[in-house]
């Protein structure tokens, strides 16, 4: 094969706001199109055609990179309520296996070996690992063909099942409640922006989970975290240069999400938690950022108070 091959131009206007833009490869987003599948094989072919000449040398290469790496490693353990979690890999294994003890001498219990399930798939790739605050369950999210679009599973650490959970298009912002049996997560619309908070119920099914949040604007994105004190969930929506935050009480997760700080153009602020307050990492009159603190009773912004002031 010498000659590279060529896509087919299929013109559509793909503009918006009043404004035409030409997009003559817009076909090329149906991955499930035989015709885009025949096109990206062939660029393949090609690829390896011109590039058969350096086989030996790609071997080298990839020897002497491999030869760099410690292939059989561990990660330093993350201690949390007595449990020392970890990865680790092994020798000609492709993927890391999520591990913990009891105690740092404790004996090991593999909580999930990315190398077994990936087996069979052409492509595999772990969204989260999230453990429940009773260390009981393990919600984690695969993805199997590169979209980004990950399936959410629950297993049972005591007996390795998994429960009937099974949640698609979910993305990486998952997170639990504190009563082990309330999880959020966030969801993606067809342009892959995770746009939707839901809250599930581990037994119900994923037809009766509630919708959260939905953001409307196709600039922000929605996420979600809980606070390092364990203490609140965080709805996160975000721009490029705004952001705005939600808080629950992470105890009530049938709760309603309260607003901190009602959006402000190019106004960027971003929550944590400790004691009875809030405290506040924001650009708003502050180009490299200040951090301010607001009582959790009332974090209205004209609560804020200042704990390190911004600098130039």
């Amino acid at each position: 094969m010498h000659n590279p091959p060529v896509a087919n131009k299929n013109p559509k206007d793909v503009g918006a706001h009043g404004e035409h833009r030409i997009d003559d490869y817009y076909w090329m987003k149906d991955r499930q199109d035989p015709a885009v599948v025949e096109y990206l094989e062939s660029e393949n072919e090609y690829t390896k055609a011109r590039m058969k000449h350096t086989e030996a040398f790609q071997d080298k290469l990839y020897d002497e990179l491999v030869g760099r790496i410690k292939e059989t490693d561990q990660s330093v353990p993350e201690i949390i309520g007595g449990y020392h979690y970890y990865t680790r890999t092994e020798k000609d294994k492709q993927y890391e296996i999520f591990c913990r003890r009891s105690g740092a001498d404790g004996a090991e219990e593999v909580l999930l070996d990315e190398n077994a399930l990936a087996e069979g798939q052409g492509y595999f790739s772990v969204g989260v690992l999230k453990i429940s605050p009773d260390h009981r369950l393990l919600a984690y999210s695969i993805d199997t063909d590169g979209s980004e679009s990950y399936t959410l599973y629950v297993k049972d650490l005591d007996s390795g099942e998994l429960l009937d959970e099974k949640i698609p298009d979910t993305y990486y912002g998952v997170e639990w409640a504190n009563d082990n049996q309330t999880l959020f997560y966030n969801v993606l619309d067809e342009t892959k922006r995770p746009f939707k908070l839901y809250r599930h119920v581990l037994g119900q099914g994923r037809d009766t989970d509630e919708e959260v949040y939905h953001e409307n604007d196709d600039a922000f994105y929605v996420g979600v975290k809980k606070t390092k004190s364990k203490k609140y969930l965080l709805l996160e929506l975000g721009s490029n240069t705004t952001t705005e935050v939600y808080y629950l009480d992470a105890d009530r997760p049938q709760g309603t999400f309260d607003l901190i700080h009602p959006r402000q153009h190019e106004m960027e602020y971003y929550a944590s938690h400790h004691g009875d307050y809030f405290y506040i990492l924001t650009n708003d009159e502050a180009k490299n950022f200040k951090l301010m603190k607001t009582p959790v009773a009332d974090p209205s912004k004209s609560n804020w108070s200042e704990v390190v002031p911004g600098r130039k």
